[in-house]
């Protein structure tokens, strides 16, 4: 007679067990499928850190909203850049040089505003961080006019 009292046929108590290895195997089986061994990885070589532009300071930046072109006075510096590109080779921003015209003398003078677009170019290794690469050209291209006597195209060396 069954355990219940009715009749019915009760399955055997070793079923449950059963279930449970079946249930194991599947996820072992999955487990491994899902395993590669290393060696048949795919290799991906580490993407190399990203070249930097050096302030007056010798701090490194990537993508600065604000640099000083001139570090001596403080009277020529680039604000609200816009990055388009900051790559290996170069990068490219727009914003604005703030110079001062030093009218009547710098102390006195007023800051003009002047749009420009910036590249930076020529990486070399930083010589205080060889493994770094750090921009040394800088490109001013001033998109309406350009403060006297500065011309509308320029490019300088940047900081050692």
């Amino acid at each position: 007679m069954d355990a219940a009292g009715d009749g019915a046929f009760a399955p055997p108590l070793r079923s449950r067990p059963r279930a449970r290895t079946a249930f194991l195997l599947c996820a072992a089986a999955a487990l491994a499928a899902g395993t590669v061994p290393a060696s048949a990885q795919a290799r991906v070589a580490p993407e190399p850190d990203p070249v930097v532009v050096l302030d007056c300071f010798s701090k490194a930046h990537i993508q600065p909203e604000e640099y000083l072109l001139a570090c001596g006075d403080g009277n020529s510096r680039l604000v609200r850049l816009q990055w388009e590109k900051w790559g290996s080779k170069n990068a490219t921003a727009t914003g604005t040089n703030l110079v001062n015209d030093c009218r009547p003398y710098c102390a006195a003078g007023r800051f003009h505003p002047y749009p420009v677009t910036v590249t930076l170019s020529n990486p070399k290794p930083w010589p205080d961080h060889p493994d770094v690469q750090r921009f040394t050209t800088i490109r001013l291209l001033y998109t309406d006019a350009a403060p006297a006597p500065v011309p509308k195209d320029v490019t300088f060396k940047l900081f050692p």
